[in-house]
């Protein structure tokens, strides 16, 4: 199964494809999309767009999970991030890919079983549970990762469920 975990930004949006085999789980790509803040928003937008739909396409994507808007006090910065998740989930829905939406809280406490952890704590417990020798950069495509990461283990557990507990 191959999982895209999605770090929305105006400036830079992460993504990572993680992919299970066998219970276990390689990354496949990681990177970010970087918008120009000398363009007006739309065409930021446009690029986010553009740049994830061709992500779609090349990597076969099963499902996907995107980091949710979570309350900030720079109203300018939640509203760009909002309007980047916005053409994120239309470049999904327009693949009929299944999503799934997940705070920082649930993300950290999915990867560390700490709500409260810091982005090294969740970096550290992504290199560790890829077996990568070094810590994905820049932090966007790292959250990126913990979010495909996070997903993995909900679907996990809710398949795990839905058997009876049984693996």
């Amino acid at each position: 199964m191959l999982v895209l975990g999605i770090d929305p930004g105006l400036a830079l949006t992460g993504f990572g494809v993680v992919e299970e085999i066998n219970n276990k789980v390689q990354l496949q790509r990681v990177g970010c999309i970087r918008t120009p803040a000398t363009l007006p928003a739309a065409e930021r937008l446009q690029i986010i767009f553009n740049e994830l739909a061709a992500v779609l396409v090349e990597g076969k994507i099963n499902t996907a999970a995107v980091e949710q808007l979570f309350f900030n006090t720079n109203v300018t910065t939640a509203l760009a991030v909002a309007q980047a998740r916005g053409v994120i989930l239309l470049a999904l829905a327009n693949q009929n890919i299944p999503t799934a939406e997940y705070t920082p809280l649930q993300v950290k406490q999915a990867l560390t079983g700490f709500g409260r952890a810091d982005k090294g704590q969740i970096q550290r417990m992504v290199q560790s549970m890829l077996g990568l020798k070094e810590i994905i950069r820049p932090d966007d495509a790292a959250d990126a990762v913990a979010i495909a990461l996070c997903h993995l283990q909900s679907y996990r557990f809710s398949q795990a469920i839905g058997k009876g507990g049984q693996r």
